[in-house]
């Protein structure tokens, strides 16, 4: 048992809390006010640091955001997810806002990173990693005769949990997490799909990524730590 006591931070360790700070500060800000309307200022003083300490850890408003970005795919890709799972409905009101309103700034940002080449790059990279977890899921539950690579399941199962996305924050509430689940189910795995037919339970409200993901953003901003 070691009875020294630990030294203070190092000028490494201060700088990754600040950062960490910062980013957490970021993800609420640009939820609230979005990507063009959120404040460096704002986001450094709810972080409880200086505008300053914002340019000393990150080159710009673009640079903090792929670091928000790299944060929610941190949480939401370090493990896969059996889609065949049961669905759960139950959802913080105050979370589910969160992710709406990073979902909306994340579409502010895609329109300023199409038209820079370095930043259209980097947003690809972030993508990726959501194409990897989906091939990871797609390669461990789909069907052993499935003709597609998982690469290519991958990409659909992606599609669909992006384009329900969207539709969710354009207003269309027709895909809940019970519709997002038998979606992915059945480009998975099709037979194994139609022998779970769906209940007539309702999903509850329009679906913003499937349940899990949702589940994991949700835990991380109840408890930052």
């Amino acid at each position: 048992m070691d009875d020294h006591p630990a030294g203070p931070p190092s000028r490494g360790e201060r700088q990754q809390q600040t950062r960490a700070a910062l980013v957490v500060a970021a993800r609420d800000v640009f939820a609230r006010d979005g990507y063009h309307g959120a404040s460096l200022g704002e986001i450094a003083r709810i972080a409880g640091y200086t505008r300053g300490a914002v340019y000393s850890n990150f080159a710009s408003k673009a640079e903090l955001f792929l670091a928000v970005m790299d944060a929610n795919l941190h949480l939401v890709g370090r493990r896969t997810w059996d889609p065949f799972d049961p669905v759960t409905t139950g959802t913080d009101t105050g979370v589910t806002e969160v992710i709406r309103g990073i979902a909306l700034a994340t579409l502010e940002f895609i329109a300023v990173a199409a038209r820079d080449d370095r930043l259209s790059e980097a947003l690809a990279d972030r993508v990726q990693v959501l194409l990897d977890l989906y091939t990871r899921i797609a390669a461990e539950a789909r069907a052993d005769d499935e003709p597609l690579a998982a690469a290519e399941v991958g990409a659909l199962l992606a599609a669909l949990d992006q384009g329900v996305t969207l539709l969710g924050l354009s207003g269309i509430a027709t895909i809940d997490q019970r519709m997002m689940r038998i979606g992915l189910r059945r480009l998975i795995d099709p037979a194994r799909a139609a022998t779970q037919p769906p209940t007539d339970e309702p999903g509850g409200p329009a679906a913003l990524h499937d349940q899990e993901i949702h589940h994991r953003i949700a835990t991380a901003h109840q408890d930052p730590a």
